[in-house]
């Protein structure tokens, strides 16, 4: 796969959700698809041969860019979704917000002790998304194969806060300092 220019298809939008905020929308890039078909492969690609079995995308964003990466890889895709949105048994991790905390939930049978799950998301800021995720795939006993996302929020340092769970490397395609 070429390099591809995916921060010419993401837009800026400054002072939304408020004021002082700079948005990156990635609504553009996703509705290019010689640039949602570059994502795709480009967050498939380093993974290609550890034998994933299972992504993992939390909701809503990385069900966006984690199925279509688990349909490139030929695997399953598992959504990590909010409190009441999954109908079977789950098992749920907290993780921490700026300002409170929240829960992600899983089926207690998305995966197993011979399964190797990538996490895909959209973005990682503060990492708790990821870290929740992280330890979601520990609960059931499968192993962490790594972790893919669009854009790295590099100022949060999220490598900082994921490196006490997990050894596994962070492969982001576009870092915002």
């Amino acid at each position: 796969m070429t390099e591809f220019d995916f921060e010419s298809l993401i837009a800026d939008i400054p002072d939304y959700p408020k004021p002082g905020v700079l948005f990156k929308d990635i609504t553009p890039l996703l509705a290019d698809p010689e640039g949602f078909e570059a994502v795709v492969q480009a967050l498939a690609d380093p993974y290609r041969s550890l034998g994933v079995t299972k992504v993992m995308g939390a909701e809503a964003r990385g069900f966006m860019l984690g199925a279509p990466v688990a349909l490139e890889l030929g695997c399953g895709f598992v959504p990590a979704r909010k409190p009441g949105k999954l109908p079977r048994e789950v098992v749920e991790q907290d993780y921490d917000l700026e300002y409170g905390t929240a829960t992600l939930q899983i089926h207690t049978d998305a995966f197993g002790p011979d399964d190797k799950v990538l996490i895909v998301d959209d973005l990682v800021a503060t990492g708790g998304t990821m870290v929740a995720q992280v330890k979601l795939v520990e609960q059931l006993g499968a192993e962490l194969a790594g972790i893919g996302c669009l854009m790295e929020l590099e100022f949060f340092h999220p490598r900082d806060i994921l490196a006490p769970v997990t050894d596994k490397q962070l492969h982001s395609l576009v870092k915002v300092k």
